[in-house]
């Protein structure tokens, strides 16, 4: 059985292997990357001291979301899991500074396609999701629903009071919310896909 490689950020890839086989990423400046390849037995993965190859069939399920941070907006995530409950999340951004989380769109996008197309061949009957669980996108859309009514009456009130600088900071705020905030819970909304139809506002 082939070894997993723990796979440098920016070592090329050889000329024979096809887009997207070896995928790499940094979820801390301290440690080594975490290392991704799709080989012959399955995906082979490689993170810190910990390896380990999983058989396609073995994997059970991946969802793909948007996850954005305060440095990082354009983040994407992808949970894989197999029958064993084992779990492995991969992300398409990197640290390569204290300051700086750089996004890798093109490798990881490249990546889970291949990921699934690779399912695909398999024959696997892994569950494919988007998106946020149930439970969590509904308190999601609550709280929003209740902190936008929170807004609206405190803009009615500012109107009514005259105070006009209150009201447009009141509207420019609930503008960058609406953007930030809604973007979200747009592209975060539960659904399921099929290996050939992956979501694209899940993916970079």
């Amino acid at each position: 059985m082939q070894e997993p490689l723990d796979v440098p950020l920016d070592v090329p890839k050889p000329d024979h292997e096809t887009a997207g086989d070896r995928y790499a990423y940094r979820a801390s400046l301290v440690g080594s990357a975490h290392a991704f390849e799709l080989t012959d037995d399955g995906l082979s993965w490689h993170i810190g001291g910990r390896s380990g190859i999983w058989p396609m069939m073995s994997i059970a399920s991946i969802r793909l979301s948007y996850r954005p941070i305060s440095m990082q907006s354009r983040r994407f995530r992808a949970d894989i899991e197999t029958a064993g409950r084992e779990r492995i999340a991969v992300l398409s951004t990197t640290w390569q500074t204290v300051t700086l989380m750089a996004p890798q769109d093109h490798d990881y996008r490249a990546f889970i396609t291949r990921l699934h197309q690779r399912l695909a061949q398999a024959g696997s009957q892994a569950v494919l999701t988007g998106g946020l669980r149930p439970g969590i996108y509904a308190a999601a859309v609550v709280l929003l629903a209740l902190l936008a009514l929170a807004m609206a009456g405190l803009l009615a009130r500012a109107v009514a009071t005259g105070e006009l600088a209150g009201s447009l900071f009141l509207v420019g705020f609930a503008a960058l919310f609406a953007w930030q905030i809604g973007g979200f819970i747009r592209r975060n909304r539960p659904r399921t896909y099929r290996f050939d139809d992956l979501p694209k506002d899940l993916l970079p």
